[in-house]
């Protein structure tokens, strides 16, 4: 049988008031589809684990809520929101019917603890390649984002390549007023799920 984390029933508990019903209706299609599925908290905010390995998590922010899959191009593939526009797969969700159906989202589940079953999935082993170096993160951001908790989540669950947007952005400030001000900047933008450049992203469909 599966697990209920009571930190999760706090962090439903002190999301806004609009975001409630979304996580509640995410968490409960999760159990009932995966009734095998743990829930546990990592990086501040609810994942749901399936054989002892992530399937899905979600996230609230001040203005929306995000979903996302371990393996969301294996799960969702071209079905996805623009990966730049929030954390997960289905961009800025701000009430329940911003996301898939629920026989859509079902099948989703299902998909994920297929790949988890069966070890990452079908098709030929892509080639192995040379890891990149890891990313070197500033002390002053990093200071920054542990006193703020939903940045440093949003950080630390967006895409390398969205990290080191918002580093180099830093990085380059000419000067610490700057530097200063683009760290401020940065961490309201994190907290909201937002992208360094997510004023030049294209608009979710309607």
């Amino acid at each position: 049988m599966g697990t209920r984390d009571p930190r999760v029933d706090a962090y439903v508990a002190r999301s806004a008031p609009f975001a409630q019903p979304i996580l509640v209706h995410i968490r409960e299609l999760v159990h009932e589809v995966c009734p095998e599925v743990e829930e546990t908290m990592k990086w501040s905010f609810p994942h749901f684990t399936y054989r002892g390995k992530i399937l899905c998590s979600m996230a609230s922010f001040k203005q929306h809520c995000a979903l996302g899959f371990w393996k969301g191009s294996e799960v969702v593939g071209g079905a996805g929101a623009d990966p730049g526009e929030a954390m997960g797969q289905f961009g800025r969700i701000t009430a329940p019917d911003d996301l898939p159906p629920r026989e859509e989202l079902a099948g989703y589940v299902r998909r994920a603890m297929e790949l988890i079953a069966s070890g990452g999935g079908g098709g030929a082993p892509s080639p192995k390649r040379a890891p990149k170096p890891p990313l070197a993160v500033p002390d002053s951001l990093t200071e920054a984002l542990a006193g703020n908790e939903k940045a440093r989540a949003a950080f630390e669950a967006f895409s390398p390549s969205h990290r080191r947007e918002y580093v180099e952005w830093i990085t380059e400030a000419k000067g610490e007023e700057t530097r200063k001000r683009r760290i401020a900047t940065a961490l309201e933008w994190l907290a909201e799920g937002k992208s360094r450049n997510w004023k030049y992203e294209k608009p979710r469909p309607a």
